[in-house]
């Protein structure tokens, strides 16, 4: 009888596993592993957000609207030939009136540090435009310089000058550019406030003055602060349009910041073969590429017909799944472009999430089944 019970036993063991096998597989295949709304949800998903299959309508529909993002009006930043530049208060001219050196030791000494000068905190002699934009000068009296250009005060300075010398010969130039600046930060080289200076500061001169941009900065994601508004600026959305960066031109107060590349991350999870983070190629990175770059989806847990993408939009939170195994899908996923922050997830096949159910009821269940079946 002690044999009897010793050759049965793992037979009724082996038949009452298989049958919760097939209870689990059926199971398993009834459900699947898609994202549904949760019980509960109306009939118009407020449960859950809909998903939205993947096709070449939805990729056209997406391109519109990218294209619609970036065509941001930036025509009255572009200046093919940029103004000469203009005195302003705190700025320091050196005059020179030739013929007549008495005139020469009346300017001001500026008592705050010269933005261009070699050494830090040096002094600079000149005539210093006070806040009101005026200069006092011998014999001329006051005069509101501010706004005008070098050849325009000259030509200011030469016909007052002209009342008490005959035929002034007047030199008159910037000596320290105080007045206009511009404040740069981000994925820079060397961040800090810049001087406008005779030379145009155009968006690449102040990127250049920065040191250049660093290996993690992202040239898609470039913003501009200008009185109260911010413009995005890619740099090779602008040269495929045809746009010189180089006419960008900033104004005095302007903030410019470039953002890095580590901010538009898009993560990968699920059934593939390496899980990550990826960084985003200057804002371009498509649902092929970060399927790739993250190994594929799993030959033995993936399911191709379940690749989620899970994005945050304005409106609401939005999926679109892609079918990999139809035909045509890989040409799809390389068109569909990702967002910053968006998710992709690959779901478990049936018989993966099968063999996980039961793995977790009864460890070790499928090894003790198959080992049992065995003569």
């Amino acid at each position: 009888m002690g044999m009897i019970m010793k050759t049965h036993l793992p037979v009724r063991w082996t038949c009452c596993v298989m049958l919760l096998i097939a209870a689990a597989l059926c199971s398993c295949a009834s459900s699947g592993s898609r994202i549904e709304a949760p019980a509960g949800a109306d009939a118009e998903g407020a449960g859950a957000p809909p998903t939205q299959m993947i096709t070449e309508q939805l990729i056209l529909a997406e391109k519109q609207q990218r294209e619609r993002r970036a065509n941001q009006d930036l025509s009255h930043l572009v200046v093919a030939e940029p103004p000469p530049y203009k005195i302003g208060p705190g700025d320091i001219l050196a005059i020179v009136v030739w013929d007549h050196p008495e005139l020469a030791g009346h300017g001001m000494i500026a008592s705050s540090i010269n933005v261009d000068a070699g050494t830090p905190g040096a002094p600079a002699p000149g005539f210093v435009v006070d806040y009101e934009g005026k200069v006092q000068f011998p014999f001329a009296g006051s005069l509101r310089l501010s706004g005008l250009t070098e050849e325009q005060a000259r030509n200011l300075l030469v016909s007052r000058l002209a009342r008490y010398i005959a035929q002034p010969n007047v030199t008159l130039r910037v000596q320290s550019y105080r007045s206009n600046r511009i404040y740069i930060d981000g994925e820079v080289r060397e961040p800090g406030l810049q001087a406008i200076n005779d030379i145009p500061m155009t968006l690449l001169e102040a990127l250049n003055r920065a040191g250049g941009l660093q290996p993690t900065a992202d040239q898609s994601r470039i913003a501009l602060e200008r009185d109260k508004k911010r413009y995005d600026i890619d740099l090779r959305d602008l040269v495929q349009k045809g746009v010189n960066p180089g006419n960008v031109l900033l104004l005095n107060g302007d903030v410019v910041r470039v953002h890095s590349r580590d901010e538009s991350k898009v993560f990968v999870s699920g059934e593939v073969v390496s899980p990550k983070a990826l960084t985003m190629h200057n804002g371009r990175l498509s649902l092929n590429e970060a399927l790739g770059e993250s190994g594929g989806i799993s030959p033995l847990t993936g399911d191709a017909r379940q690749v989620y993408v899970v994005r945050k939009a304005p409106e609401g939170t939005r999926i679109f799944q892609l079918d990999a195994r139809q035909t045509g899908a890989l040409a799809m996923a390389e068109a569909f472009e990702l967002h910053p922050k968006d998710l992709v997830y690959v779901a478990a096949s049936p018989l993966a999430n099968w063999h996980r159910s039961l793995s977790l009821l009864f460890p070790g269940a499928l090894t003790q089944a198959v080992g049992a079946a065995r003569p």
